[in-house]
C-alpha cells in the first residue's frame, strides 16, 4: 500500500477518540546530513531577444567593447541570446569572424550587399560549436607549462578550415566594398571621439 492510499486511523483513548495518521504518513525521525539541492523556479518566462531595427545584415557596426573595440565591422547575421556574427573583413582591418554582444555596438547608416555570400558556409559558422575553444592537453597544464612561463607564448594561428571559411565569406564582401568609393579606408580606420563630441547627438 502506498503512502497516498494510507488512511488515518481512529483510536479510542479513555472516553474519547483520536485520529492518528498512518505510520507511512508520519515524518521521519531522522533527516539527511546534507541539504538536497532543489531547482529554482524561474519567476520570469524567457522571451526571444528583440534586436534594434538598425541591426540588419549588411550594416556597418562600430564595436564599443572587447579586443577590437573602435573597429568598424560588417554584420552578417543575428544569432541567439543577443549576439551578432560580424566580420572585418579580416584583410581590411584584421577583425576575423566573431560573435559580439548587440548591446555594445553602434549601427551606422552604411550598408553592404551580402547576396554573394555562400549560404551553406554562413550556416556553418553560425553554429555554437564553431566558436568553442580547444581544450588544453594535460601536458600543457603540467610541469612543462610551469617551466615555460618565462618564455614568450607562441602566437595562435587559425586552423586551415577556419581560414578557408574566412576567405570564402570575405571574398564577395571585398568585391562589394571595392564598388563604393572610400569604403575600404572607412572600414580600416578606427572610431574615436574628440573633446566636446557627444555620441548621442551624432548621426552615424
Amino acid at each position: 500500500m502506498s503512502a497516498a492510499d494510507a488512511k488515518p486511523q481512529t483510536k479510542k483513548f479513555g472516553k474519547g477518540e483520536r485520529t492518528v495518521p498512518h505510520h507511512s504518513q508520519k515524518a521521519s525521525r531522522f533527516y539527511p546530513a546534507y541539504d538536497e539541492p532543489s531547482q529554482k523556479k524561474a519567476r520570469k518566462s524567457s522571451k526571444p531577444t528583440k534586436y534594434r531595427e538598425s541591426l540588419q545584415p549588411g550594416a556597418v557596426l562600430i564595436l564599443l567593447a572587447g579586443r577590437f573595440r573602435g573597429k568598424r565591422v560588417i554584420l552578417l547575421k543575428q544569432l541567439d541570446q543577443g549576439t551578432l556574427l560580424v566580420t572585418g573583413p579580416f584583410k581590411v582591418n584584421g577583425v576575423p569572424l566573431r560573435r559580439v554582444n548587440a548591446r555594445y555596438v553602434i549601427a551606422t547608416s552604411t550598408k553592404i550587399d551580402l547576396s554573394g555570400i555562400d549560404s551553406s558556409t554562413l550556416d556553418k559558422v553560425t553554429k555554437p560549436e564553431y566558436f568553442v575553444r580547444e581544450k588544453k592537453s594535460k601536458s600543457e597544464k603540467g610541469e612543462e607549462a610551469f617551466f615555460k612561463q618565462g618564455e614568450k607564448p607562441e602566437a595562435k594561428k587559425p586552423t586551415s578550415a577556419r581560414a578557408s571559411d574566412q576567405k570564402s565569406i570575405d571574398k564577395p564582401i571585398l568585391a562589394a566594398i571595392k564598388k563604393q568609393d572610400m569604403l575600404a579606408s572607412y572600414l580600416a580606420s578606427n572610431f574615436s571621439l574628440r573633446h566636446g563630441q557627444r555620441p548621442h547627438e551624432m548621426k552615424f
